[in-house]
């Protein structure tokens, strides 16, 4: 990924390939351990949230994760929900749009502009819930364990 321009195109492409035709609660239960079974390759401790509809379906915290990573977890499904795309895009929408969180009137506190948070997009239905990740030291691997599991899984 070269420049935000770039890298906002790249991601709505990733996004729409990374689709769904169906989601259960056994999917997110099969994504979830899919991404904590991957994150074994790192040495930090991470948190996994997936929600569909506005529940929390699969919650987990790894041996060692902080209270302040269910707080980012919040932050980054906020965001998801808000612009119906990845966390990691919407940084790469602000920055494009020459826009910070303040001022587009959201707070820091509520949302995250960063690697982490992905949408659940069913094919002909749009978004329908997320699937978080938090704790890793660069927010990109955060994106990356959750797309590496989305991909496993839909292959």
């Amino acid at each position: 990924m070269n420049n935000s321009k770039d890298n906002y195109e790249e991601l709505a492409i990733q996004e729409k390939n990374l689709e769904f035709e169906r989601f259960s609660r056994n999917d997110a239960l099969a994504i979830g351990l899919t991404i904590n079974e991957k994150a074994k390759k790192f040495s930090d401790p991470i948190t996994i949230e997936i929600t569909l509809n506005g529940l929390v379906i699969f919650r987990y915290f790894s041996e060692g994760a902080v209270l302040d990573s269910e707080l980012w977890l919040v932050r980054k499904r906020n965001s998801v929900n808000l612009m119906s795309m990845s966390s990691l895009r919407f940084k790469y929408w602000l920055e494009v749009a020459g826009k910070t969180l303040e001022g587009r009137n959201l707070n820091a506190s509520d949302y995250a502009a960063g690697g982490g948070g992905f949408p659940i997009n069913l094919k002909g239905t749009g978004l329908v819930g997320s699937i978080c990740v938090s704790g890793l030291a660069n927010h990109l691997d955060d994106h990356q364990l959750i797309v590496d599991a989305i991909s496993e899984f839909l292959n």
